[in-house]
Order: C-alpha cells, then structure tokens, then sequence
C-alpha cells in the first residue's frame, strides 16, 4: 500500500478494525451457544462470598471475551433474585479484570498459534457431529482472526510511522490527553468492545503512532466507555439490576477520571509498567482494573447503599393500555395476519417468561404480593390465548390457502403450549413454593442449589425460544431441540440425586420430597411448552425425523 493514498489507507484499516470487533464478537457468541449453562451456574456461585464472585466474574469474562456480557448475565440474575446486588456488584468488578487478562493474552502469540488455531478450528466445525465441539471451532477461529487482524493494523499503520502530518496530530493528542481520553471512551461505546478498543489502541502504540501518554489515557477512557456499555443496555432492566450497572460504571468509569488526572501529573511512571510502548500502555490497563478491584471489592456494600439513595424508583405515572396486534382489518391480508398473530404470541411468550423468573424467589421467600403478581399476569396469559385462537379461526375462514391453513395451526399450538407453561408455573410451581411456606421447611442445601440450576437452565431456553420466533433461525431452533434432550436427561439424573439423598436419611430431603420432585416436573413441563416453538422450523427445513431430532449433517 502506498502511503500517499489517504483513501487507501482509511479503507486497509477500516478493515482491519472491522475484522477485530469482528472476531471477537465470534469468541464470544461461540462460548455462549456452547456453555452459555455452565458460565450461569459458574456465576452463581459468587453468592458464598465477594472474593469467590470476583474470581468467578473473571473467569466468565476471561471466557466470553467480554465484560458485558458477563454483566448482561449478572443483571439477569440480579432481576430473579437469584443473586444479591453485593455478589453481583463483585461479579462485574472481577470481569473487568478478566477482560484486561484477554487483551493481554491476545496480545501474546508465537507463529505457529495462528496456522495451529485456524486448522484445528475449522477441522471441529466442519466435522464435529456435537454442538459444543462445533462452537469450540467457531471460537478457535475466532481467535486465530483476532491475531489476523492484529497484523493488518499493524501493516496497515507501518507506511505512517514517517508520515508528518499523522505524526502531528499524534503529538497532538499526547499533549491533550482529555481528548485522548474522550476519543477511547466514544470508540469503546461505538464497536461495543472495550476489548477491541484497547488491543487497537495498543497496536498503534506499538506502531509508534501514538505516543505512550495519548495511547493510556485512550486505554483509561476505554474502561469508561466499555462501563457505559452495559448501562445503557440495561436502561429498561429492573431497579436493583439497574443499581449494580450503576454502581459499577461509578466504580470503573470514576476510577478512569481519576487515573486520568494522576497521568497528567505523574506521566513518568508509565516507564515502570514495561519495557516497550505497548507493554506500558496494556500494564496500565490490567494495573488500573486491579486497582479498582482491590480497592472497590470492600467498598460494595457502601457504593451499592449510595447509588441506592441516588437512583430511587421512578414516580408512578399514568400508563397506556396496551393495544393488541390482532388486528381484524388485517385478516383480509394472509401475510399480515400471521404477523399480527406471531406478535401477540411473542407477547404471550415474555409474559410467561417473566412469570417463570419471578416464581423462583417464592420459593426461598413467600410472598403474597408477588404470587398475587404472577396469578394475575396467568390470567392476562389466558385473554391472550383466548383472543389469539379466535383470530386465527377468522383466519382459517377468511382464506383457503393450504399454506396459511397449515401456519395458523402452528401458531395455534404454540399459543396452547405457553397457554399451558403459563398454567403450570402459577398453578403447580406457586402451589408447591406456598406449600413449602406454609410447611416451615426448606430444600436442602443441595436440592436448592440443583432447583436453582435447573430452573435458570429452563430460563435461558425459554430466552432463546423467544428468538428463534422472532428470528426463525433453524440453526438456534436446532440447538433449542438438542437442549430438549439434555434438559431431559439432566432432569432424570437430578430425580436420581434426590433419592440418593433420601437413602441417606437427610432430614431436609425427606421432608421436603415431593415438592422437590414436583418442582423438577413442572420445570421440564414448562421447557417442552417453549421448545415447540422450534419443531414447525425444523420440520420445514426436514431437520425433524417422525420420532426425534435427526443427526447433523458433517
């Protein structure tokens, strides 16, 4: 490439900047589909303590390449009351940490790692017949295309290190570091990777492109950019969820401010952090979430008492009823009708939803105003399945379209089913959680901790059962069948867990048994309603045999 081609230049790196946030969306999303189960139940357990939470946040972040979606993970557990806002708090402190390990890691690599990644990545998601072998290759080349990347910037940027102009807005931005800083921030918010941001940042650092004191305040505004990130995408989650984001972008993000400031008077001590440009600049940014981590980790309980008293509970306002989408104009229109139909069973389906995270917490703690919540929400369940099975039969008559006949019927069944799931949380699960009230017993310990796993498994289904709806992805309804089977199965192993316990006369699990079991019942009953949605796609795609989910083809 020629240095004198501006537009050449701009094109090599957008694409090489583009292939970085790129690949590492890919790490991420393959982590997720294939042990996106055990990441939640790993992350749970940083309720014991704040220590075991900040190492189980690094950990998951370490994983997902990503301290957002480890917070997008905490909040959810935060909004079922299935993790304390101290824990959670701790969690997020301990990702950022994790995600300042990444970079440093990505930065690391021999010659050989990315022929070796690329061979072994593809060769697994070619030709691995398991989902987790195949997202295992899906994140090794996800890794090798970050090295990729990496290099482009750097070959990209080579032509520029002489070029006076670049070199003087460089010098620029080393003495104005507050611009510098306000730049990192905006870019880590504009890729939606403070990650990607930071391993650019470094690379043209490396390159000599920026000058040492410009690339570690961009670094510092990263983590305030990568901070805001999750605050924004949590706006609509509930208060004490809302809470720990805050209390975390105060921690992460003020902490930035302040390490901004002691880098404007005391720049020299960047020499101490490494022996070259790069190192200094991504040693600072592993030292600065340390810091915050060493230091914020005994102070959670009075930031979190802080932001409480700041961010109260929005005054009640007049609301809007909501306006169904069957519209009966719309029945003269086939297409739009089925769409109008798959909207208000999408509504169905968050309805139900939200009665499944909220029916968790009465079960450790009763409480009347709640169960009365989520009876309430079952009979709006109920209008819906009503309203939705009446229009469709409008449909049925309006049109003689086998194809639309056929889709009609689909929706239908899926409306029966959350129907059903709906029934079965706020009859069955509600009746077993006032019968455990009302008992003055309590699972034991670890019956409690298999119920809590088991219901955040049947959770994170019910999730992704809502997107393969809205998206009809016959590689997510594929996943959501297999997970049927295991669901099933791990079911079936946790009945056996439970009788084990009852052979050995635990006195919580005798008398708490057949709740217990129930519970596990009801649960799988409530998975089997959300999978149905996937079977019209899968049988569509011929995905489906007559009696079970047919083999992947290699």
């Amino acid at each position: 490439m020629s240095s004198s081609s501006p537009l050449l230049f701009l094109l090599h790196v957008a694409g090489a900047a583009a292939l970085l946030i790129w690949s590492v969306r890919l790490v991420r999303t393959g982590v997720e589909r294939a042990w996106s189960v055990q990441l939640r139940r790993w992350l749970r357990k940083g309720e014991r303590n704040r220590l075991l939470a900040a190492a189980m946040g690094m950990g998951a972040a370490l994983a997902l390449q990503s301290a957002t979606a480890v917070a997008m993970l905490t909040t959810g557990f935060i909004a079922a009351g299935t993790l304390s806002a101290a824990a959670g708090l701790a969690i997020l402190l301990g990702s950022d940490v994790g995600s300042a390990l990444v970079a440093q890691v990505l930065l690391s690599q021999a010659d050989w790692v990315v022929p070796l990644l690329l061979v072994a990545g593809v060769g697994l998601f070619l030709r691995a017949r398991r989902r987790d072998f195949r997202m295992a290759g899906r994140v090794l080349i996800g890794l090798a295309l970050i090295f990729v990347s990496l290099s482009l910037i750097r070959d990209a940027t080579e032509p520029l290190r002489d070029s006076p102009a670049i070199g003087s807005a460089m010098r620029y931005l080393g003495g104005d570091l507050v611009t510098a800083f306000a730049i990192g921030a905006l870019l880590a918010w504009l890729v939606h990777s403070s990650v990607a941001a930071v391993l650019l940042f470094v690379t043209f650092a490396a390159q000599s492109m920026l000058p040492v004191p410009a690339a570690a305040a961009m670094v510092l505004g990263a983590n305030l950019g990568g901070s805001f990130i999750a605050y924004v995408l949590t706006l609509g989650a509930d208060l004490p969820a809302r809470r720990v984001i805050i209390a975390n972008l105060a921690l992460r993000g003020g902490g930035a401010v302040v390490a901004l400031l002691l880098l404007q008077r005391f720049g020299a001590f960047l020499d101490t952090l490494g022996a070259t440009p790069a190192r200094q600049v991504i040693n600072l940014h592993l030292a600065f979430n340390l810091a915050v981590l060493i230091l914020g980790l005994p102070l959670t309980g009075l930031v979190l008492g802080i932001v409480g008293k700041l961010v109260a509970p929005p005054p009640r306002s007049a609301t809007l009823d909501r306006i169904s989408a069957l519209d009966p104009a719309s029945l003269a229109d086939p297409n739009r009708a089925l769409s109008c139909a798959t909207r208000e069973i999408l509504q169905m389906g968050e309805g139900v939803e939200t009665m499944l995270r909220s029916v968790i917490r009465l079960y450790g703690q009763w409480d009347d105003t709640a169960a009365d919540a989520i009876r309430a929400k079952e009979k709006d369940i109920d209008a819906l399945h009503i309203s939705i099975k009446l229009y469709l039969a409008g449909l049925r008559r309006a049109s003689k379209d086998e194809e639309v006949d056929a889709r009609a019927l689909e929706l239908a069944d899926m409306a029966v089913n959350l129907e059903s799931a709906g029934n079965v949380i706020a009859d069955t699960m509600l009746g077993l959680a006032k019968r455990l009230d009302q008992g003055g017993v309590a699972f034991s310990p670890t019956g409690n901790m298999e119920i809590r796993d088991f219901h955040d498994r049947v959770l994170s289904n019910a999730q992704a059962a809502l997107n393969v709806l809205m998206t009809s992805s016959p590689d997510a309804a594929r996943a959501l069948v297999e997970e049927k089977d295991l669901v099933r199965d791990l079911e079936q192993t946790l009945q056996r867990s439970h009788l084990e316990r009852l052979q050995q006369g635990l006195s919580e699990s005798i008398d708490t048994s057949n709740l217990h079991q129930e519970t596990l019942r009801a649960l799988k009953q409530v998975n089997s309603a959300f999978t149905m949605i996937a079977y019209p796609i899968l049988s569509e795609t011929g995905d489906l045999l007559a009696s079970r989910l047919s083999r992947p083809k290699p």
